[in-house]
């Protein structure tokens, strides 16, 4: 890995670190699954892709699992995000404001939402960038994961 990637990654993992803590966690949970214990699994997710910590997301992540990014992307591996927004951002952080999590059948939904801000490639700071990733989970693993964000429209309006 390209030492501008693990900058980027390591940047955006402090920064989930730092609001893990502050944001609020609504919704509901099936009968005796701990809503916080949900949230967790993609909590911890996020950040071992972050730090192309393979071996945890593994633990976390389906062997089937579905990547789609903005823009319908698809990806293999968490490990090609980063090299991904490599090449969008010279840096990105997530201000996380909220997790909602719901469930249909066996599939557990865990939706987190905020907003962006950091620097385009070209040095110009951004923010209020707003984000949606959609998790799905089925019996504690991983098995969709969808991104939504603002930064092509944005990225077109700096042009």
């Amino acid at each position: 890995m390209k030492k501008r990637h693990l900058i980027l990654l390591m940047s955006f993992i402090i920064n989930i670190s730092s609001v893990q803590a502050e944001a609020l966690i609504t919704g509901q949970a099936p009968a005796g699954q701990d809503i916080k214990e949900i949230v967790n699994i993609v909590q911890q997710f996020m950040l071992a892709s972050m730090a192309s910590d393979k071996e945890t997301t593994d633990r976390y992540l389906a062997t089937d699992a579905k990547i789609t990014f903005t823009g319908g992307i698809k990806f293999a591996k968490p490990e090609e995000i980063g090299v991904f927004n490599s090449k969008r951002y010279k840096q990105v952080k997530k201000s996380i404001e909220r997790w909602d999590v719901t469930y249909d059948s066996d599939e557990l939904i865990v939706y987190s939402m905020g907003t962006l801000y950091g620097e385009w490639l070209d040095g110009t700071p951004f923010e209020g960038n707003r984000y949606i990733d959609r998790f799905v989970i089925v019996n504690g693993k991983i098995t969709k994961m969808d991104v939504w964000n603002d930064s092509a429209e944005l990225m077109l309006q700096q042009k």
